[in-house]
């Protein structure tokens, strides 16, 4: 688990193909490293990673082929900036929100325009995870967790504070970008608690939530 609040901005140094997927050197920048072990989780731009190799300043991890065809990874380069979280511990602050580093979908940034001195962005997102996404609701994008100020169907609004703009990559986004999106966990586990007994039908049946199912029950 992670709270989505970034600890150091770190770079890709190599991608090497290996296997038929890909080990990923991050060079770790400003994180401290003298707490993590072989086999400690990483979060890359929101994505938890294991580390299988370890330096004073840097990691390598194994990037599966479903992890570079469903999340940004995949369009790294050498000498990309990434997102850096190490793995959230009882005795840390809970700063932002609890997040799995489990990526839902991509984004895309829509927009981006000075709003004072914060930045405002407008993302749109996958047609089935616009129903977990809630005006004031929590988000992580990239890895960082914030708030929605904005729905407006598949796409939302956030502002990114000075600070944020400055320690994250959010910084270097611009009209078209692609970015990991991971929903809320209470969302999601709200939806599946909601279906009741018609969870455990095959999704290969009828399942979902579907509007006559909510009407049924109240909703």
């Amino acid at each position: 688990m992670f709270t989505g609040i970034i600890q150091a901005v770190g770079t890709i140094r190599t991608l090497r193909e290996k296997g038929g997927d890909v080990a990923l050197h991050v060079g770790t920048g400003k994180l401290k490293m003298s707490n993590v072990a072989l086999g400690d989780s990483i979060a890359v731009n929101g994505v938890c990673l294991t580390a299988v190799q370890l330096s004073e300043d840097g990691f390598v991890a194994d990037v599966s082929r479903e992890t570079l065809s469903l999340t940004s990874l995949g369009q790294l380069s050498t000498g990309s900036s990434v997102n850096l979280e190490k793995a959230l511990t009882l005795q840390d602050h809970l700063g932002g929100h609890l997040v799995s580093g489990h990526v839902d979908g991509l984004g895309i940034v829509e927009a981006r325009r000075h709003d004072a001195r914060s930045e405002w962005f407008r993302l749109q997102v996958p047609t089935e995870l616009a129903k977990y996404i809630a005006a004031k609701g929590s988000i992580t994008i990239d890895g960082v967790s914030l708030t929605v100020n904005r729905v407006d169907g598949c796409a939302f609004e956030i502002n990114i504070v000075p600070h944020t703009l400055q320690e994250t990559v959010i910084g270097t986004y611009q009209a078209g970008t692609k970015v990991n999106l991971e929903v809320d966990l209470v969302a999601r586990y709200l939806e599946r608690l909601l279906q009741g007994d018609q969870a455990a039908i095959s999704s290969s049946g009828q399942g979902g939530i579907t509007e006559a199912f909510l009407a049924e029950h109240g909703f």
